[in-house]
């Protein structure tokens, strides 16, 4: 025997000694996961498929990478990270031209609301919010999408706005803006435990288009080059929404105990995982989990464009209308 022939048969007589549990970790491929936010209750599905061992029984080691500077679609258009959540931010990214595609919906539904305290009884409809300050979040969507909701209820959909960021929600409540946007289940669900009153309007009855408010994406070049991996993680995210869909309680722990320093407040995370599956974001009335509907994505995607916001890489609003199809794909969602 050659000295490379004996070490061959040294590896193979070791490798059938190991426990199959052994060789099956050994084989498994590192997948990275961005997330898109502080973790919350919208990633609890990564959580619960890693921790549940989800990930491993289908042959992966994921990373879930935690938010950064740099956003989660930047990370996976430019190969850094192999998955990572979305939302209305794919559909600008990639019409300049960043190489991401959808792969999983998060929830079925806009999680999102318009928002303004209670006692403002002078509000009776979006249309009452013309001349009013907005706090908000500095993009141009949001803009966009309030002219809408006020237009559609007979305003003209004209208001000052003021970028706060996340203190949005400290101004709203003492009166320094008149009204914000906010995650239902997660602004929306804090609140109300705090005690505050608030009045809202939901952006699908007043004109704009529902939509998958939250996403999973990966690249073309990754899914090409890893199609059995990508299936693999997709169906195990999908396993892991599905138990915290069934078992909420369990779900909201597990998601508590895998990041202490950063959810510390209980009772949040488990009225909003409550929120999300008896409201059917996370899973819909028909059962629908993960699927992304077409429908939903030709229609934001079609709103946007007209909306002059998607703009090509060189800042040039677009022309041409995409081919919203290629901006997501169900393929890897398995039966």
């Amino acid at each position: 025997m050659t000295e490379f022939t004996r070490r061959q048969a040294l590896l193979l007589t070791l490798a059938a000694g190991l426990p199959l549990a052994s060789r099956a970790h050994a084989a498994t491929q590192k997948i990275t996961v961005a997330l898109d936010w502080t973790v919350n209750t919208n990633h609890v599905g990564l959580f619960v498929a890693r921790d549940k061992g989800f990930y491993g029984e289908a042959g992966l080691d994921v990373e879930i990478l935690p938010y950064g500077d740099t956003g989660a679609g930047t990370l996976v258009a430019n190969r850094i990270a192999d998955f990572g959540i979305a939302g209305v931010g794919l559909f600008t990214q990639r019409a300049a031209g960043a190489d991401l595609k959808a792969v999983y919906a998060v929830v079925q539904q806009e999680t999102g609301q318009l928002v303004f305290n209670a006692d403002r009884s002078e509000i009776k409809g979006p249309k009452n919010l013309d001349g009013l300050t907005y706090g908000g979040f500095g993009s141009a969507w949001e803009n966009t999408l309030i002219s809408t909701i006020i237009r559609h209820d007979g305003g003209k959909g004209v208001f000052e706005t003021v970028t706060l960021g996340t203190s949005a929600y400290e101004a709203l409540a003492n009166g320094s803006v008149d009204f914000t946007l906010e995650v239902s289940t997660w602004e929306g669900v804090a609140a109300e435990l705090r005690g505050v009153r608030q009045r809202g309007f939901r952006y699908a009855d007043y004109g704009v288009p529902d939509e998958h408010t939250t996403l999973i994406a990966s690249s073309n070049a990754y899914l090409q080059a890893n199609p059995k991996a990508a299936s693999a993680l997709v169906e195990a995210t999908r396993r892991g929404y599905q138990f915290a869909c069934d078992h909420p309680q369990e779900a909201g722990d597990l998601l508590i105990a895998s990041n202490r320093d950063a959810l510390t407040d209980p009772a949040l995370i488990h009225a909003s995982l409550k929120m999300l599956v008896d409201g059917h974001f996370l899973r819909s009335q028909d059962g629908v989990i993960g699927t992304i509907a077409r429908a939903k994505i030709e229609a934001i995607g079609t709103y946007l464009f007209r909306a002059g916001i998607l703009l090509d890489g060189d800042g040039k609003v677009l022309k041409e209308k995409p081919d919203f199809g290629g901006y997501f794909t169900n393929e890897f969602l398995g039966a």
